[in-house]
């Protein structure tokens, strides 16, 4: 079988897309998948406004269908709404091909963060672009119901796994890894990107006797780490040294209110670590409260339950969150560019 994904989240970009997708190719090319990928690199690109680490293609369109042709797929799937999506969404329906999208990202709420643009604007172009799709994956069940809510058809859901072999338990340490020395106080964490969409200032202005602790950088890191001296701030952290500082967290703290599934739940609590978060569209399909974490409005109210959890306990309830299985969700729900290719995804399906 012959796949091509389409995306404009790729490396170096790190975020959860980019996560979600490169382990889904890896598991799809270990189940014998022959798959190739359209990414921003190698097209003349500008970074994106408010991301500058985001690369936007320009004039994508030839090279996009040239590619695409080439190649001759079994199925493609077009990740993101970017340049690079509206190129191959434009070439499979001239060539009346199908094909399948994802929703990872609630560019609506994110745009209205920063810019005065009524999110019901972009949710009409947003329904539009996947409206000509066979299927579009969502990540958790609350999610589809809030975009069929929105007029968005031919939902399906498509979990996400975690590394458990990087992200696992680890004994406490009395020298943390960002160089302070543990207190009595418990530690409480942030990990993700430093912006205004992901309301970070409800963890920081958290009234809460902790040690805090934030992992990541973005845009709004300077005007932050300026405004809150007593908080840690690590900057980006990835592999052995993201997994060794999640690990040594008493509770992650996820206060976004827009993410349509947030991976680094699932990495905290692999660890062992319980979350805090609002009972919204990704942590309530996430976080199992009692067992995992605890949602509350008040956010402070979700970390005093959540620091009462097993840290066992948490760590065995996401054991068999595995991205295999994810990736097998993934290849079931991809459409034939045309009937003949049927029987060819069957067989690469079984």
């Amino acid at each position: 079988m012959r796949l091509t994904i389409v995306t404009d989240a790729w490396a170096p970009q790190v975020n959860g897309v980019v996560t979600t997708l490169t382990r889904t190719v890896r598991g799809l090319q270990a189940l014998g998948v022959d798959v190739e990928v359209i990414t921003p690199q190698g097209f003349a690109s500008i970074p994106c406004p408010s991301y500058p680490e985001i690369r936007l293609a320009i004039f994508p369109g030839a090279e996009v269908q040239r590619r695409l042709l080439a190649n001759d797929p079994d199925a493609v799937h077009i990740a993101t709404e970017g340049p690079l999506g509206m190129a191959a969404r434009r070439c499979c329906l001239d060539q009346g091909w199908q094909f399948s999208t994802s929703y990872h990202t609630r560019f609506p709420e994110y745009l209205s963060a920063r810019w005065p643009l009524p999110e019901e604007w972009t949710y009409a172009w947003l329904r539009r672009f996947h409206g000509a799709a066979a299927r579009t994956m969502v990540g958790t069940p609350s999610m589809r119901r809030e975009l069929a809510a929105r007029g968005f058809k031919h939902l399906v859901e498509w979990t996400r796994g975690v590394d458990s072999e990087l992200f696992q338990p680890k004994a406490p340490q009395r020298q943390l890894p960002w160089g302070r020395e543990r207190t009595e106080r418990p530690v409480l964490m942030y990990v993700g990107r430093v912006a205004v969409e992901k309301n970070i200032a409800a963890f920081l202005d958290l009234p809460y006797a902790a040690d805090k602790v934030v992992v990541g950088d973005g845009p709004a890191l300077a005007a932050l780490r300026q405004a809150h001296p007593a908080v840690v701030w690590t900057g980006f952290l990835a592999g052995e040294n993201l997994a060794g500082a999640v690990a040594q967290a008493d509770c992650v703290v996820f206060p976004s209110r827009t993410d349509t599934f947030g991976l680094v739940m699932l990495e905290a609590m692999a660890c062992g670590v319980p979350v805090a978060a609002f009972p919204v569209t990704g942590p309530c399909d996430v976080v199992t409260p009692g067992v995992t974490g605890e949602l509350h409005e008040d956010l402070a109210m979700a970390v005093r339950g959540a620091l009462r959890l097993d840290r066992h306990g948490v760590a065995a309830a996401v054991a068999g969150r595995q991205w295999s299985a994810a990736t097998a969700q993934f290849l079931g729900h991809l459409a034939p560019t045309r009937e003949a290719r049927v029987e060819r995804m069957t067989v690469a399906c079984a």
